[in-house]
């Protein structure tokens, strides 16, 4: 980030009259429990520009990031006390379960530790909360189904990483979204853990056995290998919900000239890992008044835009955006009630 946005980020803060303390030497870890798919990668890419960056200006003095080797609740939980034990200051994570691991992040902020969960977030109070609605974008799924296909029809579900909240969330939503248009049934579910071989293997084994499928609401990272089961199948191409991945997208646009295939796409920006790391230095910084729920937007793509966006979005990767410290600071202002 530029010194200039520092200066003026702390120019505001001064002007608001927050109390100050120097984050200078103070040290930020990053639990995380899972990276196998390319939504992870991006997320824990944005987080190391972001945070090397802070770190090299003198703004932090660690940011050290640690990944689980599974997806195990146990096993993050045993890394978040290994975190207390070693006197990080805050603890920035994208928990594998929202409540079962309430319980170390409980010793983590009796340790003093401030606790920043975003993504996967957490339920323990004392923990802050940066969130997407993902029910909101779960039930818009299938407003935009309804859209494309006003008369209805089966629709197949695509979950994602189960027991976390993203999933739980996403799931209830569209659930909530077909209440609401009862044109459409969901004759199916399957896992795709956010990523598109699994999503691809799980589609490909139901789609003998299902009906007609006129659209697939998905949770992100799973449109393409969707696509991909549909045609290998032979079966007729349905109306795939996307979620910013660059394969998706360019699918997306390779439909779009062949016949004019319409779809929609979101997904939380990976780069939201930076925006937690800088709700944890603010709340570092002496800002008393920062929300512990802290609602950001979901990025969407649209048949008219997604297309200027694909040439910014590396291959393999997702769309995204790093996040400022002054970024944050609008966050938090955007959510003071």
């Amino acid at each position: 980030m530029r010194t200039t946005a520092v200066l003026g980020s702390l120019a505001v803060l001064l002007l608001a009259g927050t109390a100050h303390a120097d984050t200078s030497a103070k040290k930020i870890a990053f639990s995380n429990n899972y990276a196998g798919n390319s939504w992870r990668q991006a997320m824990l890419k944005s987080y190391e520009i972001v945070t090397k960056k802070a770190v090299a200006d003198g703004i932090v003095g660690a940011s050290d990031i640690f990944t689980t080797a599974d997806q195990e609740v146990p096993t993050q939980a045993a890394q978040i006390q290994n975190l207390i034990l070693q006197g990080y200051d805050a603890i920035v994570i994208n928990a594998a379960s929202p409540d079962a691991l309430n319980g170390a992040v409980k010793q983590a902020c009796d340790a003093g530790i401030v606790v920043v969960s975003f993504d996967g977030i957490v339920t323990e109070p004392c923990a802050y909360r940066v969130v997407v609605d993902f029910k909101a974008m779960g039930r818009e799924e299938v407003e935009q189904m309804a859209k494309f296909h006003p008369e209805g029809g089966n629709l197949l579900e695509i979950r994602g990483l189960a027991g976390t909240s993203i999933d739980d969330e996403i799931h209830a939503g569209i659930a909530e979204g077909v209440a609401k248009h009862s044109q459409f049934k969901i004759v199916n579910s399957v896992t795709g853990n956010w990523d598109q071989t699994t999503a691809q293997k799980a589609v490909a084994t139901v789609l003998p056995s299902l009906p007609e499928i006129v659209g697939v609401v998905t949770q992100g990272g799973d449109g393409y290998g969707t696509a991909q089961a549909f045609a290998a199948a032979g079966k007729p191409r349905p109306t795939i919900i996307m979620g910013n991945r660059q394969d998706e997208l360019a699918w997306w646009k390779e439909q779009k000239a062949k016949d004019g295939y319409k779809t929609w796409s979101a997904s939380i920006a990976p780069g939201v890992s930076s925006l937690a790391f800088w709700v944890a230095q603010q709340v570092l910084d002496g800002r008393t008044d920062v929300p512990h729920d802290l609602l950001v937007p979901y990025l969407a793509f649209t048949q008219e835009d997604f297309e200027a966006a694909l040439p910014n979005i590396p291959e393999g990767s997702v769309a995204t955006t790093e996040y400022t410290q002054a970024d944050a600071i609008e966050t938090i202002k955007a959510n003071i009630k």
